[in-house]
């Protein structure tokens, strides 16, 4: 055995225990659907707006800095989501990159904020059917609905902000 393998091995024995808030037989549905979560965080149009973005730099300081913040929520979500799905004994398994967003990169600015808006509705559209089935499922946890909760209210908060750029540049001037 070489000591990588000894490496991965102390790695996993020194790894957090599950918590007692969470139990021991978590349903596979539980992950699948954490799983659904952290790949709509990680493959949302919101990875486009990151540092560097064409799309901040062009854009207001009014709606740079919100873009800014939701990139940074989101990279967040993701990291908590898979966290999470680790602790109750699941692989976060990311899908991959949506080839039709590719074309993103050549909207003006002005058209950009209704995408991000109907990007972020999708996302809460999701956190709240993951909701939904996370109540259904026999074991559920709640550290698990806890963070779903808070992770949608956070979405929420952030549709507002969008939705009132969305408006200002709709506005004509």
């Amino acid at each position: 055995m070489g000591t990588t393998s000894k490496e991965t091995l102390t790695k996993r024995r020194n790894r957090p225990k599950m918590t007692t808030t969470m139990t021991s037989a978590v349903p596979i549905a539980t992950v699948e659907i954490l799983n659904d979560l952290l790949d709509a965080e990680l493959n949302s149009v919101f990875r486009f707006m990151g540092e560097g973005s064409p799309y901040l730099s062009r854009a207001t300081a009014e709606v740079r800095a919100p873009l800014a913040a939701m990139v940074e929520s989101s990279n967040r979500r993701a990291g908590e989501l898979f966290n999470l799905i680790e602790e109750l004994g699941g692989s976060p398994i990311p899908r991959g990159l949506r080839p039709e967003e590719q074309y993103l990169a050549f909207l003006s600015l002005k058209f950009l904020p209704p995408k991000l808006v109907t990007d972020k509705k999708l996302c809460i559209r999701r956190y709240e059917n993951a909701l939904s089935g996370i109540k259904s499922v026999p074991n559920g946890t709640g550290v698990v609905t806890e963070t779903l909760t808070r992770h949608l209210a956070e979405q929420k908060s952030e549709l507002k902000v969008l939705e009132e750029a969305a408006a200002n540049v709709a506005r004509p001037k």
